[in-house]
Protein backbone atom coordinates (compact mmCIF):
# COMPACT_ATOMS: atom_id res chain seq x y z
CA UNK A 1 0.00 0.00 0.00
CA UNK A 2 1.13 3.55 -0.57
CA UNK A 3 2.04 5.28 2.18
CA UNK A 4 5.10 7.64 2.24
CA UNK A 5 5.77 9.47 -0.86
CA UNK A 6 8.87 12.05 -1.73
CA UNK A 7 9.24 14.65 -4.21
CA UNK A 8 12.75 15.22 -4.92
CA UNK A 9 13.97 18.39 -6.51
CA UNK A 10 17.12 20.07 -7.98
CA UNK A 11 18.26 23.63 -8.62
CA UNK A 12 15.24 24.95 -11.61
CA UNK A 13 13.04 23.20 -10.26
CA UNK A 14 9.47 24.09 -12.15
CA UNK A 15 6.74 24.99 -9.71
CA UNK A 16 4.00 23.81 -11.73
CA UNK A 17 5.01 20.27 -12.29
CA UNK A 18 6.32 19.85 -8.77
CA UNK A 19 2.92 21.61 -7.15
CA UNK A 20 1.07 18.42 -8.98
CA UNK A 21 2.91 15.96 -7.13
CA UNK A 22 2.10 18.01 -3.56
CA UNK A 23 -1.28 18.66 -4.68
CA UNK A 24 -1.83 15.13 -5.53
CA UNK A 25 -0.50 13.15 -2.61
CA UNK A 26 0.76 16.24 -0.12
CA UNK A 27 -2.76 17.79 0.25
CA UNK A 28 -4.23 16.37 3.62
CA UNK A 29 -8.01 15.00 2.59
CA UNK A 30 -8.94 13.36 5.61
CA UNK A 31 -11.94 15.24 6.40
CA UNK A 32 -13.37 13.43 3.19
CA UNK A 33 -12.09 9.98 4.24
CA UNK A 34 -8.89 10.29 2.30
CA UNK A 35 -5.99 8.52 2.71
CA UNK A 36 -2.97 10.76 4.48
CA UNK A 37 0.31 10.44 2.87
CA UNK A 38 3.27 10.85 4.61
CA UNK A 39 4.91 13.44 1.88
CA UNK A 40 8.14 15.49 2.08
CA UNK A 41 10.08 17.15 -0.37
CA UNK A 42 13.81 16.31 -0.52
CA UNK A 43 16.43 18.30 -2.13
CA UNK A 44 19.55 16.86 -3.86
CA UNK A 45 21.41 19.88 -4.18
CA UNK A 46 21.42 21.54 -0.52
CA UNK A 47 18.41 23.11 1.65
CA UNK A 48 18.25 25.89 -0.86
CA UNK A 49 17.08 26.09 -4.33
CA UNK A 50 15.88 28.60 -6.88
CA UNK A 51 12.90 27.96 -9.09
CA UNK A 52 12.71 28.24 -12.79
CA UNK A 53 10.04 30.73 -11.91
CA UNK A 54 12.08 33.17 -9.61
CA UNK A 55 12.16 32.65 -6.08
CA UNK A 56 13.55 30.39 -3.75
CA UNK A 57 12.59 27.38 -2.15
CA UNK A 58 14.21 26.57 1.27
CA UNK A 59 13.97 22.28 1.54
CA UNK A 60 14.12 20.87 5.13
CA UNK A 61 15.25 16.97 4.06
CA UNK A 62 17.72 16.07 2.23
CA UNK A 63 18.23 12.29 -0.24
CA UNK A 64 17.99 10.50 2.93
CA UNK A 65 14.28 11.07 2.77
CA UNK A 66 13.89 8.72 -0.51
CA UNK A 67 15.05 5.96 1.53
CA UNK A 68 12.15 5.22 3.24
CA UNK A 69 9.94 6.29 0.50
CA UNK A 70 6.98 4.32 -1.14
CA UNK A 71 6.89 6.77 -4.77
CA UNK A 72 9.88 8.88 -4.89
CA UNK A 73 8.44 11.40 -7.45
CA UNK A 74 11.29 13.66 -10.00
CA UNK A 75 9.43 16.74 -11.27
CA UNK A 76 10.68 18.54 -14.44
CA UNK A 77 13.40 21.60 -14.36
CA UNK A 78 15.44 23.95 -16.22
CA UNK A 79 17.64 22.11 -19.20
CA UNK A 80 17.53 19.30 -17.37
CA UNK A 81 17.40 17.81 -21.21
CA UNK A 82 20.97 18.83 -20.90
CA UNK A 83 22.92 19.25 -17.63
CA UNK A 84 24.28 16.51 -15.15
CA UNK A 85 23.07 15.65 -12.15
CA UNK A 86 24.69 14.69 -8.76
CA UNK A 87 25.69 11.35 -8.54
CA UNK A 88 24.28 10.83 -5.37
CA UNK A 89 20.78 11.16 -6.40
CA UNK A 90 20.98 8.45 -9.34
CA UNK A 91 22.55 6.51 -6.73
CA UNK A 92 19.38 6.64 -4.15
CA UNK A 93 16.71 6.24 -7.38
CA UNK A 94 18.02 3.15 -8.16
CA UNK A 95 18.31 2.24 -4.66
CA UNK A 96 14.56 2.75 -4.03
CA UNK A 97 14.17 0.32 -7.34
CA UNK A 98 15.94 -2.10 -6.11
CA UNK A 99 14.17 -2.10 -2.77
CA UNK A 100 10.74 -1.82 -4.54
CA UNK A 101 9.62 1.96 -4.64
CA UNK A 102 8.42 2.96 -7.26
CA UNK A 103 9.56 6.34 -9.54
CA UNK A 104 8.08 8.79 -11.10
CA UNK A 105 8.79 11.39 -13.73
CA UNK A 106 7.06 14.43 -14.32
CA UNK A 107 7.48 15.96 -18.05
CA UNK A 108 11.92 16.39 -18.32
CA UNK A 109 12.11 14.96 -15.21
CA UNK A 110 12.36 11.63 -17.31
CA UNK A 111 15.92 12.86 -18.29
CA UNK A 112 16.79 12.30 -14.16
CA UNK A 113 15.42 8.85 -14.39
CA UNK A 114 17.09 8.13 -17.89
CA UNK A 115 20.76 9.01 -16.37
CA UNK A 116 20.03 6.64 -13.80
CA UNK A 117 19.58 3.88 -16.11
CA UNK A 118 16.41 2.95 -15.11
CA UNK A 119 14.62 3.12 -18.53
CA UNK A 120 17.02 0.79 -19.82
CA UNK A 121 15.36 -1.45 -21.85
CA UNK A 122 11.69 0.22 -20.93
CA UNK A 123 9.36 2.55 -22.61
CA UNK A 124 9.04 5.78 -22.15
CA UNK A 125 6.92 9.17 -21.87
CA UNK A 126 7.92 12.46 -22.30
CA UNK A 127 6.73 15.92 -23.54
CA UNK A 128 6.85 15.83 -27.70
CA UNK A 129 9.45 18.86 -27.95
CA UNK A 130 11.88 16.11 -25.91
CA UNK A 131 11.06 13.03 -27.84
CA UNK A 132 14.64 13.61 -29.99
CA UNK A 133 16.66 14.95 -27.67
CA UNK A 134 15.41 12.14 -25.00
CA UNK A 135 15.99 9.52 -27.65
CA UNK A 136 19.65 10.25 -28.93
CA UNK A 137 21.14 10.60 -25.67
CA UNK A 138 19.74 7.30 -24.08
CA UNK A 139 19.20 4.74 -27.38
CA UNK A 140 18.14 2.01 -24.95
CA UNK A 141 14.96 2.99 -24.31
CA UNK A 142 11.83 3.39 -26.22
CA UNK A 143 9.87 6.72 -26.34
CA UNK A 144 6.08 6.45 -26.93
CA UNK A 145 6.18 10.03 -28.46
CA UNK A 146 2.28 10.28 -28.77
CA UNK A 147 0.95 9.39 -25.02
CA UNK A 148 0.29 11.04 -21.55
CA UNK A 149 2.35 8.88 -19.40
CA UNK A 150 3.56 5.12 -19.86
CA UNK A 151 3.40 2.55 -16.73
CA UNK A 152 6.59 0.21 -16.65
CA UNK A 153 6.47 -1.96 -13.47
CA UNK A 154 8.25 0.32 -10.83
CA UNK A 155 8.95 3.53 -13.57
CA UNK A 156 6.19 5.84 -14.46
CA UNK A 157 7.08 8.86 -16.76
CA UNK A 158 4.65 11.01 -17.98
CA UNK A 159 4.51 14.25 -20.77
CA UNK A 160 4.50 17.56 -20.21
CA UNK A 161 3.05 19.82 -17.31
CA UNK A 162 -0.41 18.66 -16.69
CA UNK A 163 0.24 14.69 -17.83
CA UNK A 164 1.96 14.76 -14.33
CA UNK A 165 -1.64 15.06 -13.03
CA UNK A 166 -2.50 12.14 -15.04
CA UNK A 167 0.22 10.14 -13.70
CA UNK A 168 -0.09 10.70 -10.21
CA UNK A 169 -4.11 10.00 -10.53
CA UNK A 170 -3.00 6.61 -12.27
CA UNK A 171 -0.85 5.51 -9.25
CA UNK A 172 -3.48 7.01 -6.82
CA UNK A 173 -6.00 4.60 -8.93
CA UNK A 174 -3.65 1.64 -8.66
CA UNK A 175 -3.20 1.43 -5.09
CA UNK A 176 -6.07 2.97 -3.43
CA UNK A 177 -8.90 2.35 -6.46
CA UNK A 178 -11.01 4.65 -8.38
CA UNK A 179 -13.12 5.47 -6.11
CA UNK A 180 -10.27 7.26 -4.08
CA UNK A 181 -8.41 8.80 -7.61
CA UNK A 182 -12.21 10.07 -8.76
CA UNK A 183 -12.74 12.10 -5.36
CA UNK A 184 -8.91 13.56 -5.67
CA UNK A 185 -10.15 14.34 -9.35
CA UNK A 186 -12.99 16.19 -8.29
CA UNK A 187 -11.21 18.00 -5.70
CA UNK A 188 -8.42 19.35 -8.23
CA UNK A 189 -11.07 19.89 -10.96
CA UNK A 190 -9.89 17.94 -13.22
CA UNK A 191 -10.65 14.76 -15.17
CA UNK A 192 -9.67 11.24 -13.89
CA UNK A 193 -9.03 10.48 -16.81
CA UNK A 194 -8.11 12.24 -20.46
CA UNK A 195 -9.39 10.61 -23.66
CA UNK A 196 -6.23 10.48 -26.01
CA UNK A 197 -3.31 11.41 -25.45
CA UNK A 198 -0.66 14.09 -26.64
CA UNK A 199 -0.75 13.38 -29.92
CA UNK A 200 -3.62 16.14 -30.10
CA UNK A 201 -1.31 19.06 -28.85
CA UNK A 202 1.89 18.14 -31.50
CA UNK A 203 2.19 20.96 -33.97
CA UNK A 204 3.34 19.28 -37.28
CA UNK A 205 4.16 22.04 -39.61
CA UNK A 206 5.26 20.79 -43.12
CA UNK A 207 8.68 21.48 -43.71
CA UNK A 208 9.14 22.67 -47.41
CA UNK A 209 12.88 23.73 -47.06
CA UNK A 210 14.02 20.88 -49.17
CA UNK A 211 10.70 20.46 -51.61
CA UNK A 212 12.88 21.57 -54.44
CA UNK A 213 10.63 20.00 -57.12
CA UNK A 214 7.50 19.14 -55.98
CA UNK A 215 7.11 22.11 -54.14
CA UNK A 216 4.55 24.05 -56.10
CA UNK A 217 2.30 20.59 -56.36
CA UNK A 218 2.13 20.37 -52.78
CA UNK A 219 0.71 24.46 -52.54
CA UNK A 220 -1.70 23.29 -54.68
CA UNK A 221 -2.58 19.80 -53.10
CA UNK A 222 -3.07 22.15 -49.68
CA UNK A 223 -5.72 24.24 -51.68
CA UNK A 224 -7.37 21.07 -53.19
CA UNK A 225 -7.41 19.16 -50.00
CA UNK A 226 -11.25 18.22 -50.51
CA UNK A 227 -10.91 16.29 -54.12
CA UNK A 228 -10.11 13.33 -55.03
CA UNK A 229 -6.73 12.92 -56.56
CA UNK A 230 -3.92 10.37 -58.16
CA UNK A 231 -0.35 10.15 -58.19
CA UNK A 232 -0.48 10.42 -62.18
CA UNK A 233 -2.51 13.18 -62.15
CA UNK A 234 0.14 14.73 -59.63
CA UNK A 235 2.70 13.77 -61.70
CA UNK A 236 1.12 15.17 -64.56
CA UNK A 237 1.08 18.79 -62.79
CA UNK A 238 4.62 18.33 -61.98
CA UNK A 239 5.62 17.51 -65.64
CA UNK A 240 6.75 14.12 -64.29
CA UNK A 241 5.89 9.86 -65.26
CA UNK A 242 4.08 8.92 -61.71
CA UNK A 243 7.32 6.66 -60.88
CA UNK A 244 9.72 9.98 -61.06
CA UNK A 245 7.00 11.72 -59.03
CA UNK A 246 6.56 9.23 -56.42
CA UNK A 247 10.07 8.78 -55.93
CA UNK A 248 10.99 12.57 -55.90
CA UNK A 249 8.10 13.05 -53.82
CA UNK A 250 9.31 10.72 -51.28
CA UNK A 251 12.74 11.94 -51.40
CA UNK A 252 11.51 15.51 -50.65
CA UNK A 253 8.98 15.33 -48.03
CA UNK A 254 9.55 11.57 -46.82
CA UNK A 255 6.62 10.67 -46.96
CA UNK A 256 4.34 8.59 -49.89
CA UNK A 257 1.25 11.45 -51.99
CA UNK A 258 -1.26 9.64 -50.10
CA UNK A 259 0.15 9.54 -46.73
CA UNK A 260 1.05 13.57 -46.80
CA UNK A 261 -2.80 14.11 -48.58
CA UNK A 262 -4.05 12.02 -45.08
CA UNK A 263 -1.96 13.81 -42.66
CA UNK A 264 -2.75 17.53 -44.01
CA UNK A 265 -6.48 16.96 -44.31
CA UNK A 266 -6.53 15.76 -40.73
CA UNK A 267 -4.38 18.99 -39.65
CA UNK A 268 -7.08 21.20 -41.80
CA UNK A 269 -9.85 19.22 -39.82
CA UNK A 270 -8.07 19.84 -36.26
CA UNK A 271 -7.53 23.28 -37.22
CA UNK A 272 -11.97 23.57 -38.30
CA UNK A 273 -12.78 21.56 -34.78
CA UNK A 274 -10.48 24.37 -32.83
CA UNK A 275 -11.93 27.34 -34.14
CA UNK A 276 -15.24 27.11 -35.84
CA UNK A 277 -18.73 25.51 -34.92
CA UNK A 278 -18.87 23.77 -38.27
CA UNK A 279 -20.54 19.84 -38.05
CA UNK A 280 -18.47 17.27 -38.31
CA UNK A 281 -20.20 16.19 -41.26
CA UNK A 282 -19.43 19.59 -43.11
CA UNK A 283 -15.91 19.08 -42.29
CA UNK A 284 -15.52 15.79 -43.03
CA UNK A 285 -16.51 17.25 -46.71
CA UNK A 286 -14.32 20.60 -46.65
CA UNK A 287 -11.60 18.19 -45.52
CA UNK A 288 -11.56 15.20 -48.43
CA UNK A 289 -12.64 12.44 -45.94
CA UNK A 290 -16.43 12.29 -47.63
CA UNK A 291 -18.22 11.40 -44.72
CA UNK A 292 -18.24 11.95 -40.70
CA UNK A 293 -17.44 7.89 -40.07
CA UNK A 294 -14.08 7.98 -42.58
CA UNK A 295 -13.03 11.52 -40.85
CA UNK A 296 -13.71 9.62 -37.06
CA UNK A 297 -11.83 6.90 -38.60
CA UNK A 298 -8.80 8.60 -39.63
CA UNK A 299 -8.77 11.31 -36.68
CA UNK A 300 -8.87 8.62 -34.14
CA UNK A 301 -5.85 6.69 -35.81
CA UNK A 302 -3.84 10.06 -36.38
CA UNK A 303 -4.85 12.06 -33.07
CA UNK A 304 -5.49 9.64 -30.78
CA UNK A 305 -8.96 11.05 -30.04
CA UNK A 306 -12.39 11.32 -31.60
CA UNK A 307 -13.46 15.01 -33.34
CA UNK A 308 -16.28 15.34 -30.77
CA UNK A 309 -13.95 14.77 -27.80
CA UNK A 310 -10.85 17.15 -29.60
CA UNK A 311 -13.43 20.00 -30.36
CA UNK A 312 -14.42 19.74 -26.58
CA UNK A 313 -11.12 20.03 -24.99
CA UNK A 314 -10.19 23.18 -27.37
CA UNK A 315 -13.68 24.76 -27.15
CA UNK A 316 -15.08 23.46 -23.91
CA UNK A 317 -18.07 20.77 -22.85
CA UNK A 318 -20.67 22.45 -25.01
CA UNK A 319 -19.17 23.13 -28.03
CA UNK A 320 -21.32 22.17 -31.30
CA UNK A 321 -21.16 18.43 -32.26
Amino acid sequence: MLTNVAAVVLDGVNPFELGVVCEVFGTDRSDEGLPVYDFAVASAEGPTLASRSGFSLHVEHGLERLESADLIAVPAGACYESREFPPELLQALRRGVERGARVLSVCSGVFVLAAAGLLDGRRSAVHWKHVDELTRAYPRLTVEPDVLYVDEGPVITSAGTAAGIDACLHIVRQEQGPEVANKIARRMVVPPHREGGQAQYIERPLPRSKCDTVGEVLVWMEEHLDEDVTVEQLAERALMSPRTFARRFQQETGTTPYRWILRQRVLLAQRLLEATDETVDAIAGRTGFGTAAALRHQFLRTVGTTPNAYRRTFQGPEAAA
